[in-house]
C-alpha cells in the first residue's frame, strides 16, 4: 500500500493511493491526485549519505569509502512531490541525486544486519539536490552543499515493505525535461540497508519515522531554472520537481 500526504481544501489529509491513481481519505472520500498539492512524508531524522555506490565513486575518481559517510537534514530542506526548487542565483553547479529512502517503523537500538529488516516499515523517494559550488570534498558535505531550503524533495508517498522484497533490486533513473540523464540500480550500493540500520543503530537509536536516504549512482548534471527534474524508483514510484531561481522563489515567499 501506497500512504501519503495531502493538502485538500486548505486541509491537510493523510490518504491511501489506489491502483487507479485516486486518493482514498480515511473517511472513504475519493480525491482525484490532480486536486492536491502532494506533501512531504512526515520525518524525524533523516540521514543521509555520500559515495555510496560504486560507480559514482568511481566517476568521482575516489576509492570506495571504508564507512559509511552520513549527514544530516535540515526541516527547513524538505519540501513534496510537485515542489518548486530554488537554485541559489550565485551558484555555478547544482545536481540533482535520484535515492532511495528506507523508512524507520520502530525503536532500533544495537539492531543487527538479521534482524534489521523488521524495523524498516517501507520505503520513499529523494531527490537531494547539491551545490557543488561549495563542496570542499566528499567526505566532508558542508550545509551550503546539502541543507538549502527546498533542496530535498521527499515523496510523493512511502510504499509498505512488504510491496518491495529486495530493496536492493531496484532499478534508478532520473530525467530532465523528459530526456534520462542518470541510471543506476541499488544492487550497486556500497553499504546495504541492512548494513546502515546495524550501524546507525549502534551508536544512536532510531526512532519511527526517522529516514536513511541511501545515496545516488553516477550521472550527474547540472540543472536550471526553468527545468523540470524527475527522478524515479522501480516498483516505488516517481518524484517530480521544478527548479525556478531564487529571486523567483523569494518573490513568491515575500508576496502578500
Amino acid at each position: 500500500m501506497k500512504h501519503a500526504w495531502v493538502k485538500h481544501n486548505g486541509r491537510t489529509l493523510p490518504v491511501t493511493v489506489q491502483p487507479d491513481g485516486d486518493l482514498l481519505t480515511t473517511a472513504g472520500a475519493h480525491i482525484k491526485p490532480g486536486d492536491v498539492a502532494w506533501c512531504a512524508p512526515p520525518h524525524g531524522t533523516m540521514i543521509a549519505l555520500g559515495l555510496n555506490y560504486v560507480d559514482h565513486a568511481a566517476e568521482l575518481q575516489f576509492t570506495a569509502p571504508e564507512e559509511p559517510l552520513l549527514f544530516l537534514k535540515t526541516a527547513s530542506t524538505v519540501v513534496g512531490h510537485g515542489a518548486e526548487v530554488m537554485r541559489p542565483d550565485e551558484v555555478a553547479y547544482m545536481h540533482y541525486e535520484c535515492e532511495l529512502v528506507a523508512v524507520i517503523g520502530k525503536t532500533a537500538r544495537k539492531v543487527t544486519q538479521q534482524e534489521a529488516m523488521d524495523y524498516v516499515a517501507g520505503y520513499t523517494l529523494c531527490n537531494d539536490y547539491a551545490i557543488r559550488d561549495y563542496l570542499e570534498n566528499y567526505y566532508r558535505p558542508n550545509l551550503r552543499v546539502k541543507n538549502r531550503d527546498t533542496l530535498t524533495v521527499l515523496g510523493p508517498y512511502i510504499v509498505d515493505k512488504e510491496d518491495i522484497p529486495d530493496p536492493q533490486n531496484l532499478a534508478l533513473r532520473t530525467y530532465v525535461n523528459g530526456e534520462i540523464k542518470q541510471q543506476g540500480h541499488t544492487q550497486d550500493m556500497i553499504f546495504s540497508i541492512t548494513f546502515l540500520i546495524e550501524y546507525l543503530s549502534a551508536c544512536m537509536t532510531l526512532v519511527p519515522g526517522d529516514m536513511i536516504s541511501t545515496g545516488t549512482p553516477k550521472g550527474l548534471s547540472n540543472v536550471v531554472p526553468g527545468d523540470e527534474v524527475s527522478i524515479e524508483i522501480e516498483h516505488i514510484g516517481r518524484l517530480t520537481s521544478y527548479i525556478i531561481s531564487e529571486q523567483e522563489y523569494l518573490e513568491q515567499r515575500n508576496a502578500p
